[in-house]
């Protein structure tokens, strides 16, 4: 994970740990260096310093990481766990077509997914830690949890007990409240984007379809999985009105919380239902409840299930005053010192099995083949004019793409924040690297429609 490198008295100032346009694919992976590492040892004949030189320092990119195997996919993307070379930790790698993103108008969206969570780490969220980019796709590095989503555990008829389900609505409020602060709808609250670590903890993952509010403003967008959304949404498409805010997040919170105990959703909703039908639903079908459940948790869930925004729970002080969480001790939650009632077997991986099959097989451009691919792709750009490209349009946007995407080190900017420690300096030299810094203008207006703005929030 260490390697020893010889410095020839120069030193080059790193990127900052979220620089636009710094990852750019053509820099080889050693082309930025940061500061020293302390243990210095100094050749008095020559002049040479050695120095520990840390991967951490450098722009991380695709070849820091071994892809080990597919675990998943979305509409434009797909995941894969990889091992960082230099810590060997294991990570969750999504990665993202470019070309498919202009094609389908999700560069917007992306570049949104990515600023979100840059700003953003909790404890009971999948975690951003690094995002760069080459010339085919753009990486989001995160947290990996081996524990599979929960709608996977639904569909391996795993009965959720009221205990269990109980600490799943308190670490979902916490991350829910952990949210607002930061002035952000999540909008896709749903077992498919809650992930189990080892030990059981839920974790909310996917924020391709968050938005960021300001105080005082609402959102109004059709955006969500239907099944899920709330029934003020619906509303503001069909009517206008005043929008929505946080409280969505909270009904949705309440659906799965019902669907993770009794195996189905209080509403028979689907994806191709009319957006008018949903809302004459909401205002003439009753949730059931199970008999067998406590009468704390139905009227838990009844508040999180309130049509009526306004009457809804939707924050940490409702969830706390709630008598079935009375007892609670939230200090405990957010320390995940309270055990969670379902473990998931530590000796399978809860994902398809088939995401593997399919990115070996059939998949046409597969990760782990990228590097020889990407080679004879420069290769063939090098002998052809490059006047002659059939799609200028598509280039222009992918060019934008590559100036305008931000890459993100959490790791470098932690020991950014750390206290300094007392490091040997080396003497002054006498030779100099001058380093010109090129001012990037932003070209996303090129793309047209595909790097538009993605529509209101």
């Amino acid at each position: 994970c260490v390697s020893m490198v010889t410095v020839c008295r120069q030193q080059m100032p790193p990127p900052a740990a979220c620089e636009r346009g710094a990852g750019d694919p053509t820099l080889p992976p050693m082309a930025w260096a940061c500061t020293c590492h302390p243990q210095i040892t100094s050749s008095s004949s020559c002049g040479i310093y050695k120095f520990k030189f840390f991967f951490l320092y450098l722009v991380v990119n695709f070849d820091h990481f071994q892809i080990l195997r597919a675990i998943g996919k979305g509409s434009f993307g797909k995941v894969c766990i990889v091992q960082k070379r230099d810590t060997e930790k294991m990570y969750a790698m999504k990665y993202m077509n470019k070309q498919q993103c202009i094609e389908r108008d999700e560069v917007r969206n992306v570049f949104r997914e990515l600023e979100i969570l840059q700003e953003i780490e909790h404890v009971f969220l999948v975690n951003l830690w690094y995002s760069f980019q080459d010339e085919e796709d753009m990486f989001m590095v995160v947290d990996l949890l081996l524990g599979g989503d929960l709608r996977y555990h639904l569909q391996q008829n795993v009965q959720f007990t009221e205990e269990t389900v109980k600490l799943y609505i308190c670490e979902m409020a916490l991350a829910l409240d952990y949210l607002r602060s930061q002035h952000i709808i999540h909008r896709d609250v749903k077992p498919d984007n809650i992930l189990l670590d080892e030990q059981g903890h839920a974790h909310l993952t996917d924020f391709n379809i968050a938005t960021i509010i300001r105080d005082g403003e609402r959102a109004t967008a059709l955006a969500g999985t239907k099944p899920y959304m709330a029934p003020e949404i619906f509303h503001s498409f069909m009517n206008g009105g005043t929008g929505y805010s946080f409280e969505v997040d909270w009904w949705s919170l309440g659906i799965m919380a019902y669907e993770l105990l009794r195996g189905w959703r209080p509403y028979d909703i689907h994806s191709n239902n009319p957006v008018e039908s949903l809302i004459q639903l909401f205002s003439t079908v009753s949730v059931q409840y199970s008999s067998t459940w406590s009468k704390e948790m139905v009227a838990l869930l009844r508040k999180l299930l309130t049509v009526n925004p306004e009457h809804r729970f939707s924050c940490l002080a409702d969830i706390q005053a709630s008598a079935y969480l009375s007892g609670v001790v939230w200090s405990d939650v957010s320390e995940k010192r309270v055990a969670p009632g379902f473990v998931p077997n530590k000796g399978r991986l809860h994902c398809d099995p088939t995401f593997e099959l399919e990115e070996m097989i059939l998949e046409s451009r597969p990760l782990h083949k990228k590097k020889k691919r990407l080679a004879k792709n420069k290769s063939r750009d090098n002998s052809k004019d490059s006047s002659q490209s059939e799609n200028d349009y598509l280039q222009e946007c992918l060019e934008a793409i590559q100036q305008d995407f931000v890459i993100f080190n959490r790791e470098k900017l932690k020991r950014s924040q750390e206290p300094p420690s007392e490091s040997v300096s080396p003497p002054e030299t006498t030779d100099e690297a001058e380093m010109e810094a090129e001012s990037e203008t932003s070209n996303l207006n090129m793309c047209g429609s595909v790097c538009s703005s993605a529509g209101s929030s």
